[in-house]
């Protein structure tokens, strides 16, 4: 038996499946050799401006104070501007990050044998934040649309996790009671929290809990072995 036995498992997208971090530096620093104005301003320096303006605006987009356009305008705009370079060259360098980003997507170690594991024995599914257009393109490019009964972006459902609403959603979507859901997911306060909040069992992956995780969470793992191990797969 199962220490969990769940009767569906949703997945969340970054970070906990595919390896958003590595492939948002990786792309960073592809735009940091694209253009002769970086010259100066060292890898490190611009990393860490981007990461600190673009970490304000996500949490502004959540609270629903800024829409996605501003939050694409200013998170190179206002690194530019915080960096000395010409504010102007947001919109092309918004664009080559892109295009570099998407080059750098992969699994997470050990999550993609896991979720094929789970997905054989379970019906699942993919709740993720994001722009719907980029998430779109993980999906397709990792063909989860073979494997997730069902998908859930949070631009599709206007609100972003851990909202309730993305929740009670996902639930209908399921057809199952919310007790017998597991919630797989490395966001404290996304996933963890959004999920415990709708009577969902949470399995967060995370290598840093913290001591309210361990009230929340159900499970707490650093290593899919030990989900797989927890799910009886």
């Amino acid at each position: 038996m199962s220490q969990l036995n769940p009767k569906f498992v949703y997945f969340d997208l970054d970070d906990t499946l595919l390896d958003h971090k590595k492939a948002e530096q990786a792309g960073l620093l592809d735009v940091h050799q694209h253009f002769d104005m970086f010259n100066g301003v060292s890898e490190d320096n611009l990393l860490d401006t981007y990461h600190h303006i673009n970490k304000g605006l996500w949490e502004e987009y959540g609270r629903g104070e800024i829409d996605r356009h501003e939050l694409h305008r200013r998170r190179f705009q206002e690194t530019f501007r915080e960096l000395g370079l010409d504010e102007s060259m947001y919109d092309k360098a918004g664009k080559v990050y892109m295009n570099y980003y998407r080059n750098h997507w992969e699994w997470i170690e050990g999550a993609k044998e896991a979720y094929d594991k789970v997905a054989g024995k379970y019906e699942v599914g993919i709740i993720t934040n994001g722009f719907a257009e980029t998430q779109r393109l993980k999906i397709d490019q990792f063909n989860f649309k073979d494997s997730a009964r069902h998908i859930v972006i949070s631009e599709d459902v206007g609100v972003m996790k851990p909202d309730p609403k993305i929740f009670d959603h996902s639930t209908e979507l399921a057809g199952v009671n919310r007790e017998d859901i597991l919630y797989v997911g490395d966001s404290f306060t996304s996933d963890v929290v959004g999920g415990s909040k709708a009577s969902w069992k949470v399995a967060w992956f995370t290598k840093t809990p913290i001591e309210q995780g361990y009230k929340l969470a159900d499970l707490i793992f650093d290593d899919f072995e030990q989900l797989l191990k927890a799910l009886d797969v």
